[in-house]
């Protein structure tokens, strides 16, 4: 037994100790600490981002900061921290490390289990410190300086402990399944991830969901929790009934937000066994993965089966694109480009017409989501676009060549942006007949979307920034957001597009360099 410890205890802190070394980490921890001090606004701020129905929220009590904080962490860190701890096991079974480790007395359920809970150690240290940083505002903001440590990690506990369970649970499952680790599970994940908030509250909405706002049963998250006792809450402080359900990220009224003294979340037992559901329910699905280990490390790698096969023939894109072949840089922008196609399925073609009939024949919102699904069809070869060698370990093959750093990033961005354009051809077509400016905005943003890929990408090493980016940034404006307006505000879209380039420029001279001199130095 305690060997056993030793060995999940040694296997749980070199996994954290090679985690807290990659750039990831520390770019999600930075942005969760300016995200939790901006959960705390001044009186006077024009947002809010915890709210109730009327405009109402806490003092900045010890119990309302971990209420705000867990509602950010069911949301932002369920999100993103997937994407950080994702692809662990991806690694250790391409290494075949994890050969190495079962051949000990460890069991794959112990494996698995340690891989979950450094997933859940990584979330406790990202959320230990957003909540230092909630203390700060707290006595910063002054509106209530005691300090009460047990209300400020309760809401963290009840609420987003067994949500983040599932969600490391989740990236076990998604490390596991071979067609699930690469772009497709990142967005497949990505409207998961969406369901699971959305839809129970849109069902605890309902005037006849009783079980719901009265009972145990709660969602992933704990929205519903949170929505059951903030209503419970209002109630008696109002002695009349009062609405259902409460706002994250909401415009502050005019005459300012109402307060209400909120010094403890008195939670009911039976709450609590609801919220205990999902914590045994993600532990358990961890070790219901355990018989698959050896099936799935004995799949291939989704990247070596991708590289070794050839693909379709395409003769018709050769024929196309040979005109176009006219120097150095253009030969090899279109042999990568050619590569990248030809390993496409039928689904991705299939799509790309339904993209492009959109575009062509659709009007209004089915012109332009026919333009999303164009920009992000191709999600996978834009964000692994510049990391080619990386994944094919031909750094040291590749950056030997003179002059090959300019050459090959002109060569990756005409790849990226030629084939953003292509499949937009249709709208471009239609909208230079009838809308010249619009027409004018998508070529930007072509430009900026490719842009960004390099960048982002070449900055993290790393493709899963970007795909998150892009599909937070396309369902946002599938919401009408005004991030890809091409139709509505062209002028205003081409140019802050067009203002986002030069620093995606800046970061991509500085990180593609020593992107290419670590990728070298590795494959030599």
């Amino acid at each position: 037994m305690r060997g056993s410890v030793q060995r999940f205890a040694a296997m749980l802190l070199a996994d954290l100790r090679e985690r807290t070394r990659s750039p990831r980490f520390w770019v999600v921890l930075g942005l969760m600490v300016v995200a939790s001090w901006l959960c705390f606004p001044p009186p006077g701020s024009n947002y809010m981002i915890l709210s109730l129905p009327g405009s109402e929220r806490g003092f900045y009590s010890s119990a309302w900061v971990g209420m705000v904080l867990a509602s950010v962490f069911s949301t932002l860190l369920s999100l993103c921290g997937f994407y950080l701890v994702r692809g662990t096991l991806v690694r250790d079974i391409d290494t075949r490390v994890w050969q190495l480790l079962v051949a000990t007395p460890m069991t794959r359920g112990g494996y698995l289990l340690a891989k979950w809970a450094s997933h859940m150690v990584v979330f406790a240290l990202i959320a230990a410190v957003a909540l230092c940083v909630g203390l700060v505002a707290q006595w910063v903001r002054a509106e209530d300086r005691s300090i009460h440590l047990f209300e400020l990690v309760k809401p963290v506990l009840l609420l987003n402990l067994p949500g983040l369970a599932v969600t490391a649970m989740l990236a076990i499952w998604f490390d596991l399944l071979p067609w699930l680790r690469r772009t497709a599970g990142n967005v497949i994940f990505f409207f998961l991830w969406i369901t699971m908030l959305t839809v129970p509250l849109a069902r605890v909405e309902s005037p006849s969901s009783t079980m719901l706002r009265e009972g145990w049963v709660s969602d992933t998250h704990g929205m519903i929790l949170m929505a059951r006792d903030f209503h419970r809450s209002q109630e008696q402080r109002m002695g009349k009934p009062a609405g259902f359900g409460f706002n994250i990220g909401s415009p502050a009224a005019a005459q300012g937000a109402r307060k209400f003294e909120w010094t403890s979340w008195q939670v009911r037992p039976m709450d609590m066994l609801g919220r205990a559901v999902w914590l045994v329910f993600g532990m358990a699905g961890v070790l219901l993965a355990a018989p698959l280990l050896d099936w799935a490390a004995s799949r291939a790698s989704t990247t070596a089966r991708s590289g070794a096969s050839p693909g379709r023939r395409l003769r018709w894109l050769d024929r196309l694109l040979a005109p176009l072949a006219r120097g150095p840089t253009a030969i090899m922008a279109i042999a990568e480009l050619r590569l990248s196609l030809r390993q496409r399925r039928a689904w991705w073609w299939l799509l790309a017409l339904v993209a492009m009939g959109a575009q062509a024949f659709g009007k209004g919102d089915a012109l332009h989501l026919g333009l999303l699904l164009a920009w992000v069809l191709p999600l996978d070869m834009l964000a692994r676009n510049i990391l080619r060698e990386v994944d094919n370990g031909t750094g040291g093959l590749v950056f030997t060549a003179p002059r090959i750093l300019h050459r090959l990033l002109t060569a990756r961005f005409a790849t990226s942006f030629g084939l953003l354009v292509a499949l937009s051809l249709p709208g471009l077509i239609r909208l230079s007949a009838t809308a010249p400016m619009s027409a004018v905005a998508v070529l930007v943003v072509c430009a900026s979307i490719a842009s960004w890929a390099l960048c982002l990408s070449a900055l993290c090493r790393n493709p899963r920034p970007f795909e998150l980016v892009l599909l937070i940034a396309a369902y946002l404006s599938s919401q009408s957001a005004p991030i890809f307006d091409v139709a509505l505000a062209p002028q205003a879209t081409a140019a802050w597009h067009l203002a986002l380039m030069l620093p995606a420029w800046l970061g991509l001279a500085w990180a593609w360099p020593k992107l290419a001199s670590v990728t070298n130095r590795r494959s030599s």
